[in-house]
């Protein structure tokens, strides 16, 4: 597969040189007379984005000129592997090691293909590697989020519960990590009733996924993902329009796994503990129903105010569960309201969290990976929005206001008094084609919290 990357320059490799805007003026002074004629006579100004062929005498592509906003930022050349000619390519400029590895990663970011179902319509132009960067980062921060994005990527026919389990076990493969799953009825055994409920109406089989990395004696991070591979909506049917998206509902859990894979390849010296809940909230009559108490793993009961709001649930057992052997840390991601994504929009995924330091060394790590988010309150007196009459809580207010908020604090209620804990609300998918970040599956928030781990705890590099 190609990832946009050569191992390493090859003589036949073409200049590819990065100019700021803003030193474009100063840059064009210092080139011979025939570059400046040609830069000139095609309008060329060094506009973010764009890029200028240069051609030899003999009419070879001899270099390109790209014109970037800073070498700081990751997206500079991400828009290139589609659009220059097919070839290989390395840059030529004077930059830092960290700026050169920003701009490869940018780069291979943009490069990624999804490719399961049909061929792609042209090779992606390739940029060489440069020894000055830290090659293995770049490749393994490059697979993690193609993981991510291949899984949200694929259609529900082909990524149902035990698809999940497989890409699930073949990452504990990879990494020597162990993984275990609880399956269909044996949930209810297990005490996981919740999930069993939301999943139970699908030909398949809901599961509850634990995979576990990693030394015992070092810190205990938990991951918990969503992994609704199809959400209809349940008995409240979404309509047609809703619908069309819903492979992507399993965002959350695709972003744990890549996450995970990062955590692994990279060696950081944790004890990861992920766990997926991994449902088809199906329409069948023995669906659950609105108006149903479901009693939960951790023995609270939730009133079925909208079997639309599946999410909330099945993680509700699951955060029980990671709770239960309490990590420094535990995470938790979410395709989970589209209240978040009417609030911040697409691109900007809601941070909800109980933790003051924790949250600004989250956002401090995402303005440096630029993998944003931002955070929103867990204002607790929105609370009683979710009270019910005969069940210790409703899964969705009745009110159309703050359903982030609300579906925050639901969650919250699972989550052990005093642990350390972020919610992550979602979109996992680029309605538009940017710079390094086609349009489909994205894997949000994952490389601002594996930067936050590694900081935070270390690794091998």
């Amino acid at each position: 597969m190609n990832n946009g990357l050569l191992p390493s320059r090859t003589p036949g490799c073409i200049p590819l040189i990065p100019v700021a805007e803003s030193e474009f003026d100063a840059w064009l002074e210092r080139q011979d007379e025939s570059l400046r004629r040609w830069l000139a006579a095609t309008g060329f100004k060094a506009k973010p984005g764009s890029f200028n062929l240069v051609s030899s005498p003999d009419g070879q592509l001899q270099r390109v000129v790209a014109g970037i906003a800073s070498a700081d930022d990751l997206w500079a050349l991400g828009g290139l592997p589609a659009n220059l000619p097919e070839g290989d390519y390395v840059l030529d400029a004077v930059l830092e090691p960290r700026q050169r590895e920003r701009l490869t990663l940018g780069w291979a970011l943009g490069a990624y293909q999804f490719t399961r179902y049909k061929a792609p319509k042209r090779t992606m132009a390739r940029l060489a590697l440069d020894p000055a960067c830290d090659a293995g980062r770049i490749q393994r921060q490059v697979k993690s989020v193609a993981l991510a994005r291949d899984l949200i990527n694929t259609p529900a026919e082909d990524l149902m519960p035990e698809h999940l389990a497989e890409a699930t076990q073949a990452l504990g493969r990879e990494f020597g990590a162990t993984v275990e799953q609880i399956v269909g009825d044996e949930l209810l055994a297990h005490n996981f009733p919740v999930i069993h409920a939301v999943g139970r109406a699908s030909a398949h089989p809901p599961r509850l996924l634990d995979l576990r990395w990693g030394d015992p004696a070092h810190p205990k991070i938990t991951l918990v993902g969503k992994g609704v591979c199809f959400d209809s909506g349940g008995l409240d049917l979404k309509p047609a329009s809703a619908m069309r998206l819903m492979k992507k509902d399993m965002g959350g859990a695709a972003t744990v796994l890549g996450l995970a894979r990062l955590i692994m390849s990279s060696g950081l010296p944790v004890r990861l503990r992920a766990l997926i809940a991994a449902v088809d909230n199906a329409v069948a009559g023995n669906a659950f129903r609105p108006g149903d108490v479901l009693r939960s793993r951790q023995g609270l009961t939730i009133e079925i105010h909208n079997t639309d709001a599946e999410g909330r649930l099945i993680l509700c057992d699951a955060l029980t569960e990671a709770g239960s052997e309490p990590p420094a840390v535990m995470l938790d991601f979410a395709t989970l309201t589209g209240a978040a994504r009417v609030a911040l929009g697409t691109e900007v995924p809601a941070l909800f969290c109980n933790d003051e330091m924790l949250a600004a060394d989250l956002l401090a790590a995402a303005e440096r990976e630029q993998d944003p988010f931002w955070r929103l309150p867990l204002h607790q007196p929105y609370r009683e929005m979710l009270d019910s009459k005969i069940a210790d809580l409703a899964n969705a207010s009745e009110s159309s206001y703050a359903g982030a908020i609300t579906a925050a604090l639901f969650l919250k209620e699972f989550v052990p008094a005093g642990m350390p804990w972020a919610h992550f609300d979602l979109m996992a998918w680029n309605l538009k084609t940017q710079p390094g970040r086609p349009e489909g599956g994205e894997a949000m928030a994952l490389r601002a919290v594996f930067g936050w781990l590694e900081q935070s705890y270390g690794g091998s590099g």
